[in-house]
């Protein structure tokens, strides 16, 4: 009988931390995935490197929890729900209250893309 071949590039290992300890070690990493830190530590730099992902891709954290404050609180969502389904049902009829409406949502998301953006610690160069 033929033997088996592992087609898997890598082993996975599996280490038991303590939740402080794991806590320093995601610290310790910064932007770098908890295995790839590892690795590094272990090996050093001497290692093939990988296709390397960022971990935590956020700059600002405060900005986000600004961000989820802010979506919270606008009834951006619920508008453009209901703007949606006016216009989908062949009721939509724009009015000043409803103008106003499309231009508070419109507004909203505006000012949560452009939080979101510098969240990122992207320039929103990409912008038409």
């Amino acid at each position: 009988m033929p033997e088996k071949k592992n087609k898997a590039p890598f082993s996975p290992i599996c280490l038991r931390v303590s939740p402080e300890e794991k806590a320093r070690l995601e610290h310790d990493a910064g932007n770098m995935t908890l295995s790839a830190y590892m690795r590094e530590q272990l090996f050093g730099k001497q290692v093939a490197p990988r296709k390397r992902r960022m971990k935590r891709p956020v700059k600002d954290h405060r900005t986000v929890a600004q961000l989820f404050a802010l979506i919270k609180q606008t009834q951006a969502w619920n508008n453009l729900n209901q703007i949606a389904r006016a216009i989908n049902s062949n009721t939509w009829i724009v009015t000043p209250e409803t103008e106003k409406l499309l231009q508070e949502a419109c507004k909203a998301i505006i000012e949560i893309r452009s939080m979101l953006m510098k969240a990122l610690g992207l320039d929103g160069s990409d912008r038409p």
